[in-house]
């Protein structure tokens, strides 16, 4: 009879090491703050890497415990830098002798007002959230109009079909009335006149 020899199972200090390499690849602190390390190298050379993923953590905590001042002064940072980002570009499109270039950089200095303002509007949900409110329907009819709300229709006036009412005088009903059979007029005399036409 073959067995096989069971190999022991060592946690190789590599295994480890690759499994934080691991977690640290999909920590949203970590990604985000390799990504910030990117962009803001030219200002800040010396920026640690496992620094900036920690404050982003401690940012993140408060977030997540309702504190949304970060949240709040991100947004009006953002919005501002916005607003210079549209003056800027605004003031470059007046400078430009070609209209293409006028259109482009006016093109760029409106969009970027627009995100400006979509910035406040996030920053004014954010700061004053909208109130939910349940308002019971109101139906509101003009004309001849039945609104039924659910289905529950006991205890409510039904609306009275409005019936036509055709020529009373025409109509005959199952013999108890008949139609109109007042005497004939008498025809208007021929006229002198006409004589001679019908002649």
């Amino acid at each position: 009879m073959n067995t096989k020899k069971k190999t022991p199972t060592v946690k190789m200090e590599g295994k480890s090491i690759s499994a934080k390499m691991a977690n640290a690849t999909i920590k949203s602190s970590f990604v985000n703050a390799a990504l910030t390390q990117a962009f803001t190298k030219d200002m800040l050379p010396e920026n640690d890497l496992a620094a900036l993923a920690e404050a982003l953590q401690v940012n993140i905590k408060d977030v997540q415990a309702g504190d949304m001042a970060s949240m709040e002064a991100m947004l009006v940072g953002q919005a501002q830098a916005l607003q210079s980002i549209f003056v800027s570009l605004g003031r470059r499109a007046v400078a430009q002798t070609q209209l293409k270039h006028y259109g482009m950089y006016l093109t760029l200095a409106l969009k970027a007002q627009s995100q400006s303002r979509a910035t406040i509007q996030a920053l004014t949900e954010l700061k004053y959230p909208k109130q939910v409110s349940f308002v019971k329907q109101a139906n509101i009819s003009h004309g001849n109009q039945q609104v039924n709300n659910g289905t529950n229709t006991h205890g409510r006036a039904h609306v009275k079909e409005k019936t036509i009412k055709s020529n009373e005088l025409l109509e005959v009903h199952h013999g108890s009335e008949k139609m109109d059979t007042r005497a004939t007029q008498t025809t208007i005399p021929q006229g002198k006149a006409m004589e001679t036409v019908v002649a």
